[in-house]
């Protein structure tokens, strides 16, 4: 059973289901809208012509359609699905919104990809980890090119399962408040190195963690050089007295992007996200402080608000942001001794 929904400017016919798992007879999350949002927005603020864009596994065919629909400056969209209800679904959705630009493939996501040509933007949005997609889809990135990734694991890359995440991404994983980050951080690593097997240097433009799921989006430069300079930015880090990685160090957005996406954004409803982040990527640091988990750890029972925090750390010359991978957390360049004299 099906049922005709609204997502952005088009119509998509998806699955009537009650629950959101791999059995669906076609794959639709709804709570995945902000991350097809927030990818329309970073390829109209890029505003590359004639792009071509993979989606190997298209599942409805929404993501494809609303590109079509609301992404200038795109060439073509190929589609693939190994799922043949996928593929006719898909079909229908693009009838559906009258569009056209459109090839849809039936075919493993791997094979789709390798059998094609030089792609822009590639989109790799699977349920579970994208490692199985990682290298078909680097070696058909064309030069310049983006490749967005998504991954669901977080249970591994943010320290539920360490020995997951040593298996699948090469690194150890924290279990503090700073593993989101980390595990983010993780995952780009992960990335660059198969990247750096194609001499195609990977550097995060965009990079979010939110819900169940993290999503980097990477420009491509091509040549050893850059990969060089990448791999020289992976490291270990320590916090307090746990330690993850190996993982990047480098920073997790262009702040020129970032700031333009956040001023040309007319998408997504509540741009609170898009400012936090864009307030961060103005701070190069690696890692936060978690106001709540420093009071604790010194002792400091009558706990300012937050606000009153940054106040006050901005009126002595720091840099200080809200982040948006923790409510009770700022990124700045004071030190904890800093923050510590200004909480007491």
């Amino acid at each position: 059973m099906f049922k005709t929904i609204s997502e952005g400017n088009v119509k998509i016919n998806v699955p009537i289901e009650r629950k959101i798992s791999k059995k669906l007879s076609v794959f639709y999350n709804p709570v995945m809208k902000f991350n097809r949002d927030l990818s329309v927005l970073l390829l109209n603020t890029v505003n590359k012509k004639n792009i071509q864009i993979a989606l190997p596994l298209a599942g409805t065919g929404v993501r494809g359609v609303r590109f079509l629909k609301e992404v200038k400056g795109i060439k073509h969209v190929y589609m693939n699905d190994n799922n043949e209800k996928a593929v006719k679904l898909i079909k229908q959705n693009l009838k559906l919104n009258k569009t056209s630009k459109a090839t849809v493939s039936n075919a493993d996501a791997n094979k789709f990809l390798l059998d094609g040509f030089g792609f822009d933007y590639i989109d790799i949005d699977p349920f579970g980890s994208p490692n199985p997609f990682l290298e078909s889809s680097i070696i058909r990135l064309s030069r310049k090119g983006i490749l967005a990734v998504t991954a669901t694991d977080t249970s591994a890359l943010s320290g539920s399962f360490p020995l997951a995440c040593m298996r699948k991404y090469w690194a150890k994983p924290l279990r503090n408040e700073q593993m989101h980050e980390t595990g983010l951080r993780i995952l780009i690593r992960k990335v660059q190195l198969i990247g750096a097997q194609f001499d195609k240097a990977l550097t995060p433009i965009f990079s979010y963690s939110k819900d169940h799921y993290m999503r980097v989006f990477f420009l491509c430069e091509k040549g050893k050089t850059h990969c060089d300079k990448i791999i020289k930015q992976h490291n270990f880090v320590v916090f307090e007295n746990d330690y993850a990685g190996p993982l990047w160090i480098g920073q997790l957005w262009d702040k020129k992007l970032a700031a333009k996406m956040f001023n040309n954004n007319k998408i997504i409803e509540n741009s609170s996200f898009l400012k936090i982040i864009n307030d961060e990527s103005k701070i190069n640091t690696l890692g936060f402080f978690d106001l709540h988990r420093i009071s604790k750890r010194y002792k400091i029972h009558n706990m300012q608000k937050k606000e009153e925090v940054t106040k006050k750390l901005k009126k002595k010359g720091f840099k200080v942001s809200n982040t948006h991978f923790s409510g009770t957390g700022i990124r700045t360049n004071a030190s904890i001794e800093d923050i510590v004299k200004v909480l007491k």
